[in-house]
């Protein structure tokens, strides 16, 4: 009977492995598929003035994407620079402070705001800020990216902080410490990996936008002059040029499909790893 027994575990064990590896495998095709193909058609697109040129006029071959490139950089910065900060602090505030009604209140929004489609968040900038202005500009684009990225950021890095045993506030209480200097010294720097990976995700998150940027930077075929000015992104002459009819721009949107494909994966593998050095993996 337990020779049985043992039998049938061994079995459902390998069985369960089996569908396991076959619900990865499943998985892992259509991912693989979408990257192979984005790479095989972007590939043929990526040359030295793809790198280096300004897109030339609808009709006139070559050129590239430079402008593009640079822009989409500078977006992302910008959202960061507003996005992250605001979101560690504001998760701090769950984390260590946040009690009552307000605490409850700022969770609501973040979780509501995690699940707004992103064109939304646009229009809101769009009427808010471009119209202000009277013109599109980075600064919107980088406040559409940034409003996108608070949410996750906040979230995140709640919950890594609430992952710090409260033995060590309690220790450091103890000690004397106050407690904005137990928050600071010793629950932030134990969550700081966690935090850095979720920052990184939403950096990955927000480097594809295409639709708010659409209400906000627009788009431009020059070199970017100002922060108060229209600037370019991959995303915006991704879809801009796939809808064309022009062969030539479908090739450059794939070349700059395969950049940002690029980026994103990057930007995860670097969050893959401040994960992993979190967790203890990196010693």
């Amino acid at each position: 009977m337990i020779a049985g027994r043992n039998h049938r575990r061994k079995f459902m064990r390998s069985l369960m492995f089996v569908l396991a590896l076959g619900a990865t495998v499943l998985a892992l095709i259509p991912l693989g598929s979408i990257l192979l193909y984005v790479a095989t058609r972007g590939l043929m697109a990526l040359n030295w003035d793809f790198f280096t040129q300004l897109p030339k006029p609808v009709g006139e071959p070559g050129g590239g994407l430079a402008n593009a490139i640079v822009g989409t950089l500078i977006l992302v910065g910008l959202a960061s620079l507003m996005g992250i900060p605001l979101g560690i602090l504001t998760g701090i505030y769950l984390s260590e402070f946040g009690r009552g009604r307000l605490a409850w209140l700022v969770r609501f929004i973040c979780d509501v705001m995690t699940g707004v489609p992103s064109i939304i968040v646009g229009i809101v900038v769009y009427g808010t800020i471009v119209l202000a202005m009277k013109r599109f500009s980075a600064i919107a684009g980088g406040v559409a990216l940034a409003i996108i990225m608070l949410p996750l950021v906040t979230r995140t890095t709640e919950e890594m902080l609430k992952l710090v045993p409260n033995s060590l506030r309690e220790a450091s209480l103890a000690l004397g410490a106050s407690q904005w200097r137990t928050t600071y010294s010793i629950v932030l720097r134990s969550a700081m990996g966690g935090i850095i990976t979720g920052s990184l995700l939403a950096v990955a998150r927000v480097a594809g936008e295409t639709a708010p940027l659409l209400f906000t930077a627009l788009n431009s075929r020059y070199w970017h002059t100002g922060l108060d000015q229209r600037i370019a992104s991959l995303p915006v002459y991704i879809y801009t040029y796939a809808t064309t009819p022009y062969g030539d721009l479908h090739r450059l949107a794939w070349g700059a499909a395969l950049v940002l494909v690029a980026m994103v994966m990057v930007t995860s593998i670097a969050a893959r790893l401040a994960g992993r050095k979190a967790s203890g993996g990196g010693r």
